[in-house]
């Protein structure tokens, strides 16, 4: 049966959005349905200008074991908009995002990991890879996001052996940003949203995307610059200026 649960929720709280994986009785598995609805989600995220960070979350005790192993090179598979067109879209979502990683994540879920910002995970927690496995060549967006987070030795690590890394070893090479205990990962993203939240959100929309088109190599220059100049005139910045200047929290209003 498919339709364990159900698809992928969005709520919204202040500058706050959190998208929910909503199948947990499945390890969070990613059904085809449940592709269409993440991108419609980000769509939603991306046309509300209040939100200013996106939580992506998951319940159960995995946060996500990838895509429904049973679909892969089916006609479902491919009538049906990719696993790799869903996290190329979260990687490109307008606000920064945090992986909130409540348990193990494996698959084509690491890559929707790192196509967030930031990944907080927990002890016990591990991941891998099973393309090779499984005889699956990975999608080409994919290996460029794990060489471009991890470098070339690491993605060649867990491209062709499928090892498991538990959490100390994730931190390590990078893959998690933060480890926490599992009964602290609510406060641990908690308090990275609330960081990104107060921070000027036109600075850090624009850098996010200046600094991803970096790393993927294909980064114009000339438009960077051009987004610095502009928010270089907003109204945020001058009270950044004036905030640090009467020492108080600044009140940034994206404009």
């Amino acid at each position: 049966m498919t339709d364990t649960e159900g698809l992928p929720t969005l709520s919204v709280a202040g500058h706050r959005a959190t998208i929910r994986l909503n199948r947990p009785s499945v390890h969070n598995r990613i059904e085809p349905d449940d592709i269409v609805e993440m991108l419609r989600l980000c769509d939603v995220v991306d046309a509300n200008a209040d939100i200013r960070v996106l939580v992506l979350a998951a319940g159960g005790k995995s946060f996500s074991y990838g895509f429904y192993i049973h679909q892969i090179g089916t006609r479902a598979d491919s009538t049906t908009a990719g696993f790799d067109v869903m996290t190329d879209r979260m990687e490109r979502v307008r606000v920064p995002s945090i992986a909130a990683l409540n348990g193990g994540v494996y698959g084509g879920s690491t890559d929707l990991a790192l196509a967030c910002d930031f990944r907080i995970g927990v002890h016990g927690m591990s991941m891998f890879m099973p393309a090779a496995r499984l005889g699956l060549h990975y999608y080409p967006g994919g290996m460029q996001r794990y060489v471009s987070r991890l470098g070339v030795d690491t993605a060649k690590r867990l491209f062709l052996t499928g090892e498991r890394l538990g959490a100390e070893e994730l931190l390590r090479i990078g893959f998690l940003t933060e480890l926490a205990a599992p009964e602290a990962l609510t406060a641990a993203v908690e308090a990275r949203a609330a960081q990104l939240e107060a921070n000027a959100p036109l600075a850090v929309q624009g850098m996010k995307k200046a600094l991803n088109d970096i790393a993927r190599g294909d980064a114009d220059l000339g438009e960077i610059a051009a987004r610095a100049a502009a928010v270089g005139r907003s109204q945020d910045l001058l009270e950044g200026r004036k905030a640090f200047e009467e020492k108080r929290a600044p009140r940034f209003t994206g404009r």
